[in-house]
């Protein structure tokens, strides 16, 4: 009985050590490859200091100049000024209200 309890215990002592290092190998096997970019990828650094002289529009993604995209840019930063109703902002400002009325009341119906 006691060689059958130690056979059992080396095969067990066997099977936990020849797991442990197959999890161990499997895990290192690929983790050199996954940590570098691919060669075809251009560094940042590089990306950096490339002068860009072609831009895409925002608005329909035409081929624009240095000159066109900046001042599309300042064209875009400017904020007309807001041309509605002022019953509907009142209407807006109201609706707003309520809503944070009832995340405080969520009891009250009105």
């Amino acid at each position: 009985m006691g060689r059958v309890k130690a056979r059992k215990a080396i095969q067990l002592l066997y099977l936990i050590v020849i797991s442990a290092t197959l999890v161990v190998l499997s895990s290192y096997w690929g983790s050199a490859v996954i940590g570098l970019p691919p060669p075809e990828d251009t560094p940042e650094e590089i990306l950096r200091t490339k002068i860009i002289i072609e831009a895409r529009s925002p608005i329909d993604g035409r081929f624009l100049t240095a000159a066109e995209y900046a001042q599309l840019q300042a064209q875009l930063q400017e904020v007309p000024p807001p041309k509605l109703d002022p019953r509907i902002r009142e209407q807006i400002f109201l609706l707003r209200l309520r809503k944070t009325l009832f995340r405080f009341f969520p009891f009250l119906n009105f």
